[in-house]
């Protein structure tokens, strides 16, 4: 079975990563089948959806996310510096949860990634909200490298799967996540091997792979039978999965 595509970030070898413009793009591609997003709860009481703790890589401004305003994130551009996007794009916001949901519509399901403390409870209450417009619980899949973050999420919402985050090589890391009743694991494709995918399996958990950047790697995380892969190039993955 062909492993499915997660729109790491969005599309964003294309489009400035965590931007509407990004996510967008992605919901363009008919096999994008989950979309993956970072959130950071902000001191404000917005979730805002960056994956640096620090604004400079992605924007014009400078600082940490939640020592600056919300105004001031706002006012930044998020698509002017980011990467290849340098100076080439229009301007992008921050976007907020709310409007990146609002935007995917429930099309897709969507990975939200647990960045920082806290965030558990507000994300939670955002869910439910959405649920109550007609979204399905299995609609999101909550994922964080903060495990503290992904138990207290479990309790708060139990019928929301979870994906744990590991970096690493990945020895007892399927029974670890079993512990907490994860639907997957979220595995660096730099540490990801047959057993690890064969003992996630037998567990019952689906094994989701990240970043998958070149052709080789995308053919030998297929061949070990990895579930999803989280890549930056949705075109490029699709062809060569098309071609083996």
């Amino acid at each position: 079975m062909k492993p499915i595509l997660i729109a790491h970030r969005g599309a964003s070898a294309i489009e400035p990563e965590n931007t509407l413009a990004s996510f967008k793009k992605a919901l363009k591609f008919p096999f994008t089948k989950m979309i993956e997003l970072d959130v950071y709860a902000h001191p404000s009481g917005e979730l805002l959806v960056i994956h640096d703790n620090k604004v400079d890589r992605t924007t014009n401004g400078k600082g940490y996310v939640m020592d600056c305003s919300f105004k001031y994130l706002r006012s930044l551009d998020a698509g002017k510096r980011s990467g290849k996007f340098k100076g080439s794009r229009k301007r992008e916001k921050i976007p907020t949860l709310h409007e990146v949901l609002d935007l995917m519509d429930a099309r897709v399901k969507v990975n939200i990634e647990l960045k920082g403390e806290n965030t558990a409870r507000p994300v939670k209450k955002v869910i439910e909200k959405y649920i109550k417009k007609g979204w399905k619980p299995h609609d999101f899949l909550i994922s964080s490298f903060n495990h503290e973050e992904l138990k207290k999420f479990k309790r708060l919402m139990p019928e929301v799967p979870l994906g744990v985050i590991f970096v690493g090589i990945p020895l007892g890391f399927a029974k670890y996540a079993q512990g907490i009743k994860a639907y997957s694991l979220h595995l660096s494709v730099e540490f990801a091997n047959q057993e690890i995918v064969d003992d996630a399996h037998r567990r019952g958990m689906k094994v989701f792979c990240w970043t998958l950047k070149e052709a080789d790697e995308i053919a030998r995380m297929r061949k070990l039978g990895v579930d999803g892969m989280f890549v930056n190039d949705l075109e490029f993955a699709y062809h060569v999965l098309s071609k083996r």
